[in-house]
């Protein structure tokens, strides 16, 4: 163990942070070993997320504001990924990704049946744009701030199949868009598809409430959950929508490459697989006259096939512990107290910003949009980056904003210095 290393682990001793088996820290790793924390840890206690953010291979050079993009891997993640690339590699064994279908069910409250392993959000809405049982005409409802993962698979849907794309402009609160939803109903509509949360500007939609609405008029929920896992303790026995499209490579800090699609089980025989293979399958023969082919497992397991990458799965199932291990509550909690204060600070410049993501607490996450007024968010970029900040800045939807994600391994004084930064140009 360096001297550094030797000296933080000096100062955190004591308290919660001294009760985390520090002694399980070992020479050829970065990775501390965390034990069940088991308890509220409070979002200003700085002590123990200082041991959360030694647990980040991110420099210290720059502050990591761009969670929303990518999530960087903890040290244990990364090793569990390199160790399980190792032991394949000697083994040379097959299969081991299923451990990622446990633990990701688990995580968002969902049977293991439900989940689908995928390679990202993307992937997850193109199995659904495609295998809903839509026909000219069948209307569905997105936003004006889509992804793109979420907009062009149902646009293309659009330009083969005739379905007609309805959107809707998102509000500044719940019950709002509940409304705008609502008038854009029709007895066309089929399909709401909108964002849990949306990548421009991290305004939560009350899922909930959207799944009952969509269901009580007889309609498919269906969201882009790129942004769910890991930013809210996402519980989709609850929220009960149809389908739930997700990654692992933002809030979850996983590997890239690795994503889940959720469809709920009364879903499995209406949503057609378009793309089959290996393990979707209930047995085929192709030697036998008539042809055979018995159709497809029980399960959402149907939507995914061929072998996996295993290391990468090992290391998402690695993800979901080092989050159960820390609390999810918790780390939802630091996230959304950083965020929270970073949105209170940029409001006090009163009208010298324009405030875009939602003062709502329920329509807020970790995710803050902002336009200065007398300078281009572009340019704000240029300045953001020489004073050390990695932000996202959003053309999309012709917002022309600036994006900052908080995440467990931000802290306050990093939010303050933001605050200053901006300051210095407005």
């Amino acid at each position: 163990m360096n001297t550094t290393r030797r000296t933080f682990v000096k100062n955190v001793a004591g308290g919660i942070s001294g009760s985390l088996l520090l002694s399980n820290l070992f020479d050829s790793s970065q990775a501390f070993s965390f034990p069940e924390i088991g308890q509220e840890i409070k979002p200003d206690d700085e002590q123990f997320w200082k041991l959360v953010r030694e647990q980040f291979p991110l420099t210290h050079e720059r502050v990591y504001f761009n969670n929303g993009t990518i999530g960087p891997s903890p040290y244990v993640v990364r090793e569990a990924v390199k160790a399980a690339i190792d032991d394949l590699d000697k083994r040379g064994e097959y299969g081991g990704w299923e451990v990622a279908r446990t633990k990701l069910a688990e995580f968002v409250h969902a049977k293991e049946s439900e989940i689908s392993l995928t390679h990202n959000t993307t992937e997850g809405i193109n199995i659904v744009a495609w295998g809903l049982p839509l026909k000219r005409g069948d209307e569905v409802i997105l936003t004006t701030h889509e992804h793109v993962g979420n907009a062009l698979p149902w646009l293309n849907r659009a330009k083969v199949d005739g379905i007609v794309i309805k959107t809707f402009q998102p509000a500044q609160t719940a019950s709002e868009n509940l409304n705008r939803i609502n008038d854009l109903l029709t007895k066309k509509t089929r399909v709401i598809a909108i964002p849990h949360i949306t990548c421009t500007i991290g305004q939560v939609f009350p899922a909930k409430e959207i799944s009952k609405l969509g269901h009580d008029k007889g309609l498919f929920v269906c969201f882009d959950g790129a942004h769910g896992p890991g930013m809210t303790n996402l519980n989709l026995a609850e929220i009960g929508c149809d389908t739930y499209a997700a990654c692992s490579h933002k809030w979850l800090c996983g590997p890239r490459g690795t994503g889940f699609l959720y469809v709920k089980e009364e879903l499995l025989e209406t949503l057609q697989p378009k793309f089959v293979g290996g393990y979707t399958d209930l047995g085929w023969d192709l030697t036998t006259g008539p042809i055979e082919f018995k159709g497809f497992v029980p399960t959402a397991h149907r939507y995914d096939y061929g072998t996996q990458n295993a290391a990468l799965y090992i290391g998402v199932a690695s993800a979901v512990d080092f989050f159960f291990k820390i609390g999810v509550e918790n780390i939802v909690r630091r996230g959304n107290s950083l965020a929270s204060t970073l949105q209170q600070k940029l409001l006090e410049l009163g009208d010298k910003i324009e405030m875009l993501t939602p003062t709502e607490e329920q329509s807020r996450g970790l995710m803050i949009g902002f336009r200065l007024k007398n300078i281009p968010y572009d340019k704000f970029g240029e300045h953001a980056s020489k004073k050390g900040f990695r932000i996202r800045l959003v053309p999309e939807s012709h917002l022309n904003s600036i994006r900052v994600s908080t995440h467990m391994y931000n802290n306050f004084d990093e939010v303050l210095r933001f605050v200053e930064a901006v300051k210095e140009v407005a």
